[in-house]
Order: C-alpha cells, then sequence, then structure tokens
C-alpha cells in the first residue's frame, strides 16, 4: 500500500494558489485512473484506488499547509504505511515552472508543509516538487505562492498534473528517475521546458 499526499490549503479562496498545486495532481490522479470519490478523514479528504498494481491511498490534508503532518501522520498509523511508502506532491520555489523533480529524503527548503510531515513521520518520504518559480525577492515569496496561478500559466498547470497523473504508476515501482524524465519529456512534447534541462531524478 502506498499514500500519495497532495499539498495544499483548503476552500476555494485557496483553490487556484501556486500553494495548492499539489492538490491540483491528486485530483488529476483520482480523476485519470477511477479512484474511489473523496471523503472526509484523518483530518483531510481521501480517495482510494489503484495504481501500477499497488494499492494506493490518495490525502489531501484538510489542516491548512502548516499542519498538513496532522493529517499525513493519522492515516499513516491507521494503514500502517511505512515513510518509505508516501510520497508528498508539493509546490517548489526554487524550480522554474513547469518542472518537476523527484527527491526521496532530504531537507525541506523552508517549506512548511513539508516541516510538518517531518515532524510526524520522519524526513524520509519521497517528495515531487513542482516548480512554481520564484518571485525573486525573498519578501514575495509568501505572496507568491498564495496567489492564484495566472490565465497565462493554466496551459502548463494543467498539463504537468495531467502527466503527473498518467506516469504515476511509475513511482509506486520505485522509478523515480524514469518518472522524472517521462514527465519531462511530455512537457517538452506539449511545448513546455527546455530542451538543455534533463529531467532529473534525485537531486
Amino acid at each position: 500500500m502506498r499514500l500519495f499526499v497532495g499539498l495544499g490549503n483548503p476552500g476555494a479562496k485557496y483553490q487556484g494558489n501556486r500553494h495548492n498545486i499539489g492538490f491540483m495532481a491528486v485530483d488529476e490522479i483520482a480523476r485519470r485512473h477511477g479512484f474511489a470519490p473523496w471523503r472526509r478523514r484523518f483530518q483531510g479528504e481521501t480517495s482510494e484506488g489503484q495504481l501500477g498494481g499497488a494499492r494506493v491511498i490518495l490525502l489531501k490534508p484538510a489542516t491548512y499547509m502548516n499542519e498538513s503532518g496532522n493529517a499525513v501522520g493519522e492515516a499513516a498509523k491507521f494503514f500502517k504505511i511505512a515513510v518509505g511508502d508516501i510520497t508528498v506532491f508539493h509546490d517548489e520555489i526554487e524550480l522554474p515552472p513547469a518542472k518537476l523533480r523527484v527527491k526521496l529524503g532530504g531537507g525541506i527548503a523552508g517549506h512548511n508543509g513539508l516541516r510538518s510531515i517531518s515532524a510526524h513521520v520522519g524526513n524520509d518520504y519521497r517528495r515531487v516538487r513542482l516548480g512554481v518559480g520564484h518571485p525573486g525577492v525573498k519578501e514575495m515569496v509568501h505572496a507568491h505562492v498564495l496567489s492564484d496561478f495566472a490565465k497565462s500559466e493554466m496551459p502548463w498547470v494543467d498539463a504537468l498534473c495531467e502527466i503527473v497523473a498518467d506516469h504515476a504508476g511509475l513511482l509506486v515501482a520505485g522509478q523515480d528517475a524514469t518518472f522524472a524524465n517521462k514527465v519531462h519529456l511530455a512537457m517538452q512534447a506539449r511545448g513546455f521546458g527546455a530542451k538543455e534541462d534533463n529531467g532529473g531524478g534525485q537531486n
């Protein structure tokens, strides 16, 4: 069994925020793979289905970003899911828009959602880092992630979530580098992403 966590803030006010791209990604996984309807539990919402031959629980914490670990900890304890079988989808300001990286363990880079999860379950979970770009000035980061994607950005946002969902079974199989590369190539084929970037894996 695997736990896929999308990070974001609950409620219509935050729905289109850059900070909520994790929610968008797991919503798309649920849609494209015919997962069960979302239901409220574990201080969040869950949906269950099959991916890559394994049972996968999708979780969207409803605790607000800073307390995401409460929901993740509850769900992981209930299903007896090891930290290495948890994958977290989150916004990443240190990556350009439309870029993606996969990383197992490592630092939290100032992300409050990751900080909370690490405090509850440890640090050795997989992170799918979804690039939303940096505003260029540290003081503007908070406003940047809590503002909506511009209408002009939505084509790459939608494409990234769709492509992540299409290849999510590779994450279940532990094929992180293959997943990242396939996402990169598919984004490039749709006209997003610089050709010189190899799509990365673990960095």
